[in-house]
């Protein structure tokens, strides 16, 4: 529930309070009072149901000389009876259209702070990946900026507001490039020579990657369509989960760009866009949907009904298509399914020995960039059972025939070392 003040030139409080009443607004008081000009006015203190807000606040347009305050926080009315208080505060709505809608406009901020948060974002994220620290990459989700203009996006492409879509996306794009070029310098400063293995993990992409986008535009707009007591989750760990798709790839292509490991640029660019149409796609539909935004509303008609469709529409190709390259192309842009499952085949093959039993088995992706193959690492601790009369080179190259077969089998496009 919102509390809302209506400012209305003397004599014209009794219509406000006609209007209030097909919106049942609840605690109402009318007072008398002078305006900047010491002109009367009649001002009117009600508290109406964020569903109700944005069809009150419709009604009240027409009326000449209306000015209305609006205090973006949720207050607990206590009425009679009193023994409906419990009921009446455990009703909580969804924020209004509208206010989602000024919620975004006000989360722009300025242009220096926006750059200067993306700039510091990259040098967090360069520091996690240069030298190995994940708890660096966590701080760097935490300052990078990009959780505002990707539900600005999102609520652009609900409303069918071309002027915030394209703003929205020159902010999300220049900071990408900016944290993509400090990334880049840093890297050059430092004579970074080296792939390190954050970095190779950023890069090893899963099949289910898609979910992460997906997720995180829908719980970013969830966050936002909610009343203030209604979500559990605070706006800060949401804006994380959006930062958190989009920050270490954006400082990954920085470095492989300057180390010249273009596969794992391309990797990078693979991730940063499959995030940036995902979380339009997802964000989109629950504020549509949910949130209930649309193209016009009470104090808004710059929507455009055929946007949200095209923008929609073009949206779902572009996951369709990057979707497609990524299943298209194993085992490159599913590295880490394959490892997973390269290391599945293996299990399989030694339990159907009886010679030998695991013990323990790391199998990766290697670093090393050999033109023409796409090496994974086997490295396998067995033990063999007693009785065994076989040598251990017998042994290790009986298991290591049969793993190689297994693999190619199974057309995993790799070149196993075992």
């Amino acid at each position: 529930m919102r509390q809302i003040i209506v400012e209305v030139p003397q004599g014209q409080g009794k219509k406000v309070l006609q209007i209030a009443k097909a919106y049942e607004l609840v605690n109402v008081a009318q007072l008398v009072g002078n305006d900047k000009n010491s002109n009367p006015v009649d001002i009117i203190i009600a508290h109406i149901s964020n569903g109700r807000l944005e069809d009150f606040l419709g009604d009240l347009q027409p009326m000449e000389d209306v000015h209305i305050s609006l205090i973006p926080r949720g207050v607990i009315t206590f009425r009679p009876p009193a023994g409906e208080a419990p009921e009446k505060v455990m009703d909580v709505e969804n924020l209004s259209p509208i206010e989602v809608f000024m919620t975004g406009l006000q989360s722009i901020g300025s242009w220096q702070g926006f750059l200067g948060y993306a700039a510091v974002g990259g040098v967090i994220v360069w520091a996690g990946l240069y030298t190995n620290t994940v708890y660096l990459l966590v701080a760097a989700m935490l300052i990078a900026p990009f959780a505002g203009p990707a539900m600005n996006t999102a609520i652009a492409t609900a409303r069918g507001d071309w002027l915030l879509l394209k703003q929205s996306l020159i902010r999300y794009f220049s900071g990408l490039i900016l944290t993509i070029a400090v990334t880049a310098l840093l890297s050059v400063l430092w004579q970074q020579k080296i792939v390190t293995s954050l970095m190779e993990d950023v890069s090893n992409i899963s099949s289910i990657a898609i979910l992460l986008p997906l997720s995180a535009g829908a719980a970013g707009a969830l966050q936002l369509s909610q009343s203030d007591r209604s979500s559990l989750v605070p706006g800060g760990a949401v804006g994380m989960l959006v930062a958190a798709s989009l920050t270490p790839p954006a400082g990954l292509i920085g470095i492989a760009g300057v180390l010249g490991r273009w596969e794992m640029a391309i990797s990078g660019l693979f991730i940063l866009f499959l995030q940036l149409v995902g979380i339009n796609l997802s964000a989109a539909l629950v504020f549509r949907y949910f949130g209930g935004v649309k193209f016009k509303g009470a104090r808004y008609n710059r929507g455009k009904s055929w946007l949200f469709p095209l923008t929609l529409g073009i949206s779902t190709m572009a996951l369709a298509g990057l979707l497609t390259w990524q299943f298209a192309n194993p085992p490159m842009l599913q590295r880490s399914t394959r490892a997973k499952q390269a290391e599945s085949a293996v299990e399989e093959v030694i339990g159907n020995f009886e010679e030998v039993k695991l013990v323990d088995s790391e199998i990766y992706f290697a670093r090393a960039d050999i033109a023409g193959q796409n090496t994974l690492m086997c490295l396998l601790y067995v033990q063999r059972e007693e009785g065994v009369e076989l040598s251990d080179e017998q042994l290790r190259d009986r298991v290591s025939a049969q793993i190689q077969s297994k693999l190619a089998q199974e057309e995993f496009n790799l070149t196993p070392l075992i």
